[in-house]
């Protein structure tokens, strides 16, 4: 099997990404997903004022900004763009930290050969970006604690590609499905949803029995909220299983109140969903009954700021799975603007050439 580009891209021995990795659908050279208004005024051109050579840049409006999506929109030129070995594109590198209004791409060419991309490229750079930059916050909470992708489940099944790269980029490397890391070469993980418990009509030590005995390589990590009594289910649990168990993850739903607090005083803090105070007193549970080898993952609701308070106030969580909030796409977006004509400054009022000394020449390359 051909080793996966990401992977000689971060041993150096390539710069960019191509469609090897991509995989673009062939539509996108027939128009199918431009704006009409591009498509006819690629043909306004091509009729009326054809070779003119313009200058196109995109930039986004916010500070510290991950961009991402710049392998993909270049890689995409290359391979739909008319005359692709004319474009003369420079270019940030998926990765880097931007700030508002700064260049993440210029293309210099024949209008008629590439603008009908446009509205492409800023999708693209939007949607990666976004993520990247919301991942970005995510990591820098974690302080160094594990995590890994829930995304799949919060958008449509198409975006988990660009999604997982994105998150991949950013610094999460763990997924729950394949497509997730398929651009990345890193199969999806995890052991068990509450669906397996039910089947086992409720019983969670029956559901990870089962599990054990059809992938006997493997540790459990069990999900343990099924009955919404974490602590008295995960010692249950490490009794039967012993060192078969490897870990726990907690998903209590923000609507409900674990068994644990039916006898305490809850009033000075909020005991709903997952809360620090039912973690602290699982870790104590499993300290206490000497199963302290047994990791607590946590899920439901995790965003960086929350994890940003958990990891500063040291809460015992060996790992946090990450949904809805690594791929909210209204993080950034971005603009692609025509700023020159033949070398001639011409652009809408209050747009303009912005110099950059970071753009890199990007070669051109057919695959």
């Amino acid at each position: 099997m051909e080793e996966l580009e990401i992977h000689l891209k971060e041993q150096g021995k390539i710069s960019r990404l191509t469609n090897k990795t991509f995989q673009f659908d062939s539509r996108i050279g027939e128009g199918f997903w431009s704006a009409n208004y591009f498509l006819k005024t690629r043909e306004i051109v091509r009729k009326c004022a054809p070779g003119h050579i313009v200058e196109e840049q995109f930039f986004q409006r916010k500070d510290n900004v991950m961009v991402c999506g710049i392998d993909e929109c270049i890689a995409l030129l290359h391979q739909f763009a008319a005359h692709p070995e004319d474009l003369e594109i420079w270019a940030l590198n998926d990765g880097d930290i931007v700030s508002a209004g700064e260049p993440v791409i210029k293309i210099f060419g024949r209008y008629e050969d590439f603008g009908y991309l446009e509205s492409i490229l800023d999708g693209i750079l939007a949607r990666r970006s976004s993520v990247t930059t919301n991942v970005k916050e995510v990591v820098t909470a974690l302080r160094g604690t594990d995590a890994f992708s829930m995304a799949d489940r919060q958008d449509d099944y198409q975006t988990q590609a660009g999604d997982g790269y994105s998150t991949y980029v950013a610094g999460i490397k763990k997924f729950s499905t394949d497509a997730q890391g398929s651009w990345v070469g890193v199969k999806g993980m995890g052991t068990m949803p509450h669906a397996l418990i039910e089947i086992a009509n409720g019983d969670i030590v029956k559901a990870a029995k089962m599990y054990k005995s059809t992938y006997p390589e493997e540790q459990v990590t069990c999900l343990i909220d099924y009955h919404n009594n974490v602590v008295r289910d995960t010692l249950t649990v490490a009794k039967e299983l012993g060192h078969d168990l490897r870990g726990v993850r907690v998903d209590t739903s923000k609507a409900l109140i674990d068994h644990y607090f039916d006898d305490k005083d809850t009033s000075g803090f909020d005991p709903h969903g997952v809360c620090k105070e039912l973690i602290y007193a699982l870790k104590k549970a499993l300290i206490q009954n000497g199963y302290d080898w047994v990791k607590i993952t946590v899920s439901s609701g995790f965003t960086a700021k929350k994890i940003e308070e958990w990891t500063r106030l040291g809460v015992p969580v060996d790992c946090y799975g990450v949904g809805s909030s690594l791929i909210v796409n209204d993080t950034v977006g971005f603009t692609g603007d025509l700023v020159k004509i033949d070398g001639k400054d011409e652009a809408k009022e209050g747009r303009k050439d912005i110099p950059s000394t970071r753009l890199l020449r990007v070669p051109y390359f057919s695959h």
